[in-house]
Parts: C-alpha cells; sequence; structure tokens
C-alpha cells in the first residue's frame, strides 16, 4: 500500500503563536526558555496534526526560529564573524542577530542580506561565505527534535537543505569566487548530521535539492553527482526531494544518484508520472507530490486517481504520495474558518486537509473503490462553471486591451522634463516608501471597527487623526515627498483585496513570509474588478494637511496577482490584465483629485518569474505589460513611481527598464549597494531610489554610513537622477526607531546636497 509522507508544514502555529513568542521574547517579555517551550509545543501539535490527517512519514527540521537555510548556517557553523558573541557554539540569539541584526543579548550589527525562496513570497536570510570558509556541526536542535518527534510516537524523518543548494543560495564575502570549491569542505559536515540520525535510529532522511527546478551550469550538476555519492552509505536512506516545477532536464542524472528515493512534484512540474516510474529501480521509492503544497484549491481526487492508478498498481509499497512541496507556503487549518462563505469553503484545502486529501487518495488506491473521492471532487467541478466566477464584462475589457493601453502619453525624457517643472524637487529628494509604524492604536480601532465596536464615523476619524500625525511627522522631519502612513491598511494586498470584485479572505490563513512576519494572502477566486474608489478619500486628506507633494500608494497588478492565493482556472497574465485594469481606474482617479506622484509597488515582480530561464522572456512582457497599463492612464506630468524589494535585478532590468516607471525604488541597503551594478550596467534611463537603510532591522543607521551609501550610489547613478528612501515600508517598526532614522536620512541627504552642488 501507498505511504503518505510530508515536506514540511506551516512553522507558525494556527494563530501564530510563534510570531508572538518570538516577538515577546525579542521585547524581553518572556526569556529564552519560555520560548523554547512555546516552540516544542507547536512542533508536537503539528505533528498530531499531521498524524491525526493521514500522513505516516511526518518531517522534522522543517520547524525554524526564524528560517530553514538561517538554521542550516548555524548546523554548519557558518555564522559571519560580526555575529559571533564569542568562540562558543552559536545559539539562538546569534540565530536572531543574523536574521534581524540584533537580539536580546551580543551585538547590534548589520543584518545578513534577505532575498526570495525560489518564486515564492517566503524569505531566506543569504548565507555569507567565504573563500578560507570552514564549517564544523555547530547546531544541535535538529538532533533534539528528532528525539523529541520519537517520544512523542513519531516516525521521524528529517528534512536538510542540500549541500548544493546551500552552497547556491549563498553570497560570497569579500572577493568572488567559484563557490562550489567549498563542497569538499561542507559535506564531511553533512556526513556527521547523517551518521547521527542513524544512531538515533532514524531510516529516512529528506535532502531538499530544489535548485533541480532550475536550468543549472555543468558545475553544479557535477556538485550534485558529487554530493549524493558523499552522503550514499551513512547508514540512513535519503530520500532526494525536488520541488517548484519539472526537473525533466536531469531525469538521467537523478536516475544515477545512489539514493533510495525521489520526490517529484506532480503540481508545478509537467512530469510523465509512468516515466517516473520506468526511471527509478524497482527498489527505489517513487513520491509522487499530487497535492498542491502553494495553494488552497481542493484536489480533484478522482482526476488524480486516474493519473497514478496504474503505476500504483506496479509500484506497491515503494509508491509514497505528497504534497508537491512543503506546506510551509500554505495556512494551518481549514476548520478554523468558521465565517467563510460556504461555497467558496467547500472549494479549499488547507495544510492540514491536503493530508486528509492524500488519506482519502490512499484508501481509494488500495481499495479501488473511488466513491469516496468521486464525491470529494464534485466542488471542483462546481467551481468550474460557477456563475459566480465569471464576469462578461471584465472579460470583454480585458480583452479588448491593445498595445496602444500599456503606453505613457510621451518618452521618459520628454515626461521627465514636464514633470521636473511641476514638482520642483530638489537634488536627492527624500520619501518613504509608503507606510508608517502600525501602532497598537492603530490595530486596535480596526479590530473594534470590524467587530462593530465602534462606528464607521469613529472609526474614519481616528484613521483621519493618525494621518494627520504622520504627515505633521514628516514635515517636522523636513522629508520632500510625503505619504499618507497607510494606518487604514491592514496589509498592502489585503487591503486591496477586501475592495475588490473576485477576492475573498479568511480570518487565520496566515503563512510565513520571513522571521515573524506573517501575512494573510487572499483568495483570488473570481473575475476582478473595482466598484469605488479605494485609496482616493484617504489620499486626498493627507494632501489637504500640507503644502508638500503626498503620494499616492497603490499595490501593483503582478505584485496583487502572485501575494494571493490564485485561482487556478485562469491563465495569470489574464488575471494580471484584469486586477491592472482595476488598478488602472484607480491612478486616474487619484490624478484627478490632484494627487500628482503615484507610486505601484512591485515587490513581487522578480519572484513570480518561472525558474528556468528560457522561459522568463515571455513572463516578463505580459508582466511589464500589466505594470504599464495600470500606470498608463495619466499625464506626463503625473510621475508614476514603482517599489521593488529583496531580488536580483541583474537578469531583469531590461524588463524592469520595460516597465517604464518615471521613478523606481528599491531595496539595496543590505546589499550595501551590490544590487545597483545591474543599473549601472544596463545604464537604467529613468529615476532610481536605492534604499539607504534596512528597515528590518531595529538598528538606527549612522548619518556617515547612509552618506556612504548614497556617494557609492552617485557612482554608478548620475546624483541628479537619484532619490533617498529606506528600502521598504516602516509599519512594523516603532516611532521613535523610525523618527530617529529618517532624520538622520535628511540630514544625510541634505549635507549631500551642499557636497555634491
Amino acid at each position: 500500500m501507498a505511504k503518505i509522507h510530508n515536506l514540511g508544514f506551516p512553522r507558525i502555529g494556527k494563530k501564530r503563536e510563534l510570531k508572538f513568542a518570538v516577538e515577546a521574547y525579542w521585547a524581553g517579555s518572556i526569556s529564552q526558555q519560555e520560548l523554547i517551550e512555546i516552540g516544542r509545543k507547536i512542533r508536537a501539535e503539528n505533528w498530531a496534526l499531521q498524524a491525526n490527517g493521514g500522513i505516516d512519514l511526518g518531517p522534522v527540521g522543517d520547524f525554524a526560529w526564524y528560517d530553514h537555510v538561517l538554521t542550516t548556517t548555524l548546523l554548519l557553523g557558518a555564522v559571519p564573524l560580526r555575529h559571533k558573541s564569542s568562540d562558543a557554539e552559536p545559539d539562538l540569539d546569534t540565530l536572531f542577530r543574523i536574521g534581524r541584526g540584533r537580539a536580546p543579548t551580543g551585538c547590534a550589527c548589520a543584518a545578513s542580506e534577505m532575498t526570495k525562496w525560489f518564486n515564492s513570497n517566503y524569505h531566506y536570510i543569504v548565507p555569507e561565505l567565504e573563500q578560507t570558509q570552514s564549517f564544523k556541526l555547530a547546531w544541535h536542535e535538529l538532533f533534539e527534535q528528532v528525539t523529541e518527534a520519537q517520544s512523542l510516537g513519531y516516525k521521524a524523518k528529517p528534512v536538510l537543505v542540500g549541500p548544493v543548494t546551500y552552497l547556491y543560495l549563498s553570497k560570497c564575502a569579500g572577493e568572488a569566487f567559484n563557490k562550489l570549491d567549498l563542497l569538499d569542505r561542507i559535506l564531511p559536515i553533512y556526513q556527521q548530521v547523517l551518521v547521527k540520525f542513524a544512531e538515533q535510529g532514524v531510516e529516512w532522511v529528506q535532502i531538499d535539492e530544489p535548485i533541480l527546478s532550475l536550468e543549472l551550469e555543468e558545475g553544479y550538476c557535477d556538485a550534485l553527482r558529487t554530493s549524493f555519492s558523499a552522503l550514499d552509505g551513512q547508514g540512513v536512506k535519503l530520500l532526494l526531494a525536488t520541488y517548484f516545477d519539472s526537473v525533466n532536464d536531469y531525469l538521467s542524472d537523478i536516475a544515477a544518484y545512489p539514493v533510495e528515493g525521489v520526490h517529484f512534484d506532480c503540481v508545478a512540474g509537467a512530469h510523465d508520472v509512468a516515466a517516473l516510474h520506468t526511471l527509478l529501480a524497482k527498489d527505489q521509492v517513487l513520491s509522487l507530490g499530487v497535492v498542491n503544497g502553494r495553494n488552497v484549491w481542493r484536489t480533484d481526487l478522482a482526476g488524480v486517481f486516474e493519473k497514478i492508478e496504474e503505476v500504483a498498481k506496479l509500484r506497491g509499497d515503494n509508491l509514497w504520495l505528497a504534497p508537491s512541496c512543503s506546506l510551509l507556503h500554505t495556512p494551518v487549518d481549514l476548520d478554523q474558518e468558521a465565517e467563510l462563505d460556504p461555497e467558496l469553503r467547500s472549494w479549499l484545502a488547507f495544510a492540514k486537509q491536503k493530508g486528509e486529501e492524500l488519506q482519502l487518495l490512499k484508501l481509494a488506491l488500495a481499495s479501488g473503490d473511488t466513491r469516496a473521492i468521486l464525491e470529494y471532487s464534485l466542488p471542483v467541478k462546481a467551481r468550474a462553471t460557477s456563475p459566480r466566477v465569471n464576469n462578461a464584462l471584465v472579460h470583454n475589457r480585458v480583452a479588448a486591451l491593445t498595445v496602444k493601453d500599456g503606453q505613457r502619453q510621451s518618452a521618459f525624457t520628454q515626461r521627465s522634463k514636464v514633470q521636473a517643472q511641476a514638482l520642483a524637487l530638489p537634488l536627492l529628494p527624500t520619501t518613504t516608501i509608503g507606510s508608517f509604524p502600525q501602532t497598537q492604536s492603530i490595530r486596535n480601532a480596526r479590530r473594534d471597527f470590524k467587530a462593530g465596536v465602534i462606528s464607521s464615523a469613529d472609526y474614519n476619524a481616528q484613521m483621519q487623526a493618525e494621518i494627520r500625525y504622520a504627515v505633521e511627522e514628516q514635515e517636522a522631519l523636513d522629508l520632500d515627498v510625503l505619504v499618507h502612513g497607510e494606518a487604514e491598511r491592514n496589509d498592502m494586498v489585503e487591503y486591496f483585496g477586501e475592495l475588490l470584485n473576485g477576492f475573498a479572505f479568511t480570518q487565520f490563513g496566515w503563512v510565513q513570509s520571513y522571521g515573524s512576519r506573517c501575512v494573510k494572502p487572499p483568495v483570488i477566486w473570481g473575475d476582478i474588478s473595482r466598484e469605488k474608489a479605494m485609496t482616493v478619500t484617504w489620499t486626498k486628506y493627507a494632501q489637504a494637511q500640507t503644502s508638500k507633494k503626498v503620494k499616492g500608494m497603490l499595490t501593483g497588478p503582478v505584485t496583487l496577482l502572485f501575494w494571493s492565493f490564485i485561482r487556478d482556472d485562469l491563465d495569470r497574465p489574464t488575471i494580471a490584465n484584469q486586477i491592472a485594469l482595476a488598478l488602472r481606474d484607480e491612478v486616474v482617479e487619484l490624478q484627478n483629485a490632484g494627487i500628482d506622484i503615484i507610486q505601484i509597488d512591485e515587490p513581487a515582480f522578480r519572484e513570480g518569474m518561472p525558474l528556468k530561464a528560457s522561459q522568463w522572456q515571455t513572463y516578463l512582457e505580459w508582466a511589464a505589460y500589466a505594470f504599464r497599463v495600470s500606470a498608463s492612464g495619466v499625464l506626463d506630468s503625473t510621475q508614476i513611481h514603482t517599489h521593488m524589494c529583496y531580488a536580483e535585478f541583474n537578469d531583469i532590468i531590461s524588463a524592469i527598464a520595460d516597465m517604464d516607471a518615471d521613478v523606481i525604488t528599491i531595496e539595496t541597503s543590505r546589499s550595501n549597494m551590490a544590487l545597483l551594478e545591474a543599473f549601472e550596467e544596463f545604464a537604467y534611463p529613468n529615476q532610481i531610489g536605492p534604499g539607504v537603510y534596512d528597515i528590518h532591522t531595529p538598528n538606527v543607521p549612522e548619518i556617515e554610513w547612509m552618506k556612504a551609501l548614497i556617494n557609492k550610489a552617485a557612482k554608478k547613478v548620475p546624483a541628479e537622477r537619484l532619490w533617498v528612501n529606506p528600502d521598504c515600508g516602516l509599519k512594523t517598526r516603532g516611532w521613535e526607531e523610525t523618527r530617529e532614522a529618517l532624520n538622520n536620512m535628511v540630514r544625510a541627504a541634505k549635507e549631500l546636497r551642499v557636497e555634491l552642488g
């Protein structure tokens, strides 16, 4: 009979217990031991949820205090020198210093760089490795968690980030070198880890090598062969896990790896199940990821059954069933969603339910009785034809789009002259990315308004007071271009989704974005349209409080698409264009209300790209077009900004230029302006605001530090085309540190205006 296993489970808890515990520890409200106990409780609950849902073999090591790549860095003893407080083994505070630049003990120092985990909205802390890097087994929590699971009666399957993927995701600290030269040093540590697992009685170990979903240079292919040969024979069985796309380019390599099993993503990857069966030896485990680990839609189990029934008969016990990838990317439990529309709820499955889906499929394969899975799949069929999903007016408007709809009235060279005269901004104009601290009073007001405790009038009055405060603070700081602070917004995606048709929301559908940061993505279930203005009233109010320019703030079509759970019955370019048209209406209305600068944020632009480089151009063309559709309904005098963060720009710089935003603001502080190299080599034609301080750490940057960064940027981009800004929004920060940091930023810009002339 087929076995069910899981590649990973959401680590945050049903109601974000880990987030609140970690933040309480950072604030000094609980002790480290109390935090450790909460983590232990969350892991026990996660293992129980999976076992009760039918998972035969649950993951251990998928839990992380910040992120699993950072945990791997500590496991390997690869701690950057600045984050060490002594020569002792790294501890929990070491981990937090690397991730956020500060912990309850030790130094306050620059956090390590953070970027997106492949094409997801999950972030990882980038390992910093030196050419002389040494490794040692230095973090023993993983082995403690194995013992923990075993003591509770669970059969543990430890999960490791594979050594080659780890090196691929790392960066060179100092001068560039071939990171694969470190493989011979890192493999002995992995061997030690596997031997320890064997001593603990572990049978299976999952080695994640998701880089196999990319189009790799031959050096990495050689490294993978070397790696699996070295890891073979350490006393445990190895399950290679691939996911996020097909690995068809490397099937012959995979077949030759000395591993006892291989997992394939059969949702994101176009894999021929019968071919995979013949690829692997009969005594190897074939793991099929047949339930979507990255989305929330109920699985058509009847359709899956038809695809794998024959292979299941042929392979018997050596067929394993699993989600396509770790369930880290999905909410924990749909059973909590008591207020969700019943029909919509019948279309969904969260992490717990995905285990139950696999159990239903397993029973049908074992018995041949398909009645249960046919009944389970009925809502999937109903959704496809539901009149609630399809809107002819929206379809017709998208169908009528032309090339001209994605073009501004004039080229940037002409627009920039008009804007310079209309806006009259100084050299190195200062601004922020949009949000200001979301204080407890703001959160309380939003909560009370939703609960009906306060009236709409009282809520609006409080939000206006918060906007006035944000504007007054910015005027006191003497920022050049202001924002309204976004007090009324719970989240940059959720806020807009609540005001657009075609989006739905959950109460507890949280997923981890990075560290303690969690987001609650909306569910795109139908065609998208805008009924009324979403931001105009708040932005007009802010503009009325000041003589300075106030930016309108919107989330772009690509980000609204990829930071939601996307409907799987319509192609993504069409959905993006639906959103773009809705935003276009908002942009024009903002302009007509007297807002001369409008920012359309696209932080998800890079992560939406296909993993295979050969497919990039098609994506970049439709994504850039969708952005331009949202922005191109305005006059030349209206300045369009966009914002991107925590992504590599080198390979998409031409597409960013193709978006034709007048100003782009980007994250560059953690990379020490290294990301600007792409804009220098490409000769990016428009204006750029490289982030000069990292808002994801509580550390306040010094004036000289920011001046040095701006000077570094001015060597790559002419100063007259530079803006000065933080690298992201400030909603997660406190007012005291925000005020101090922005004061330093403005002073740095003013001093440089004099120095640069």
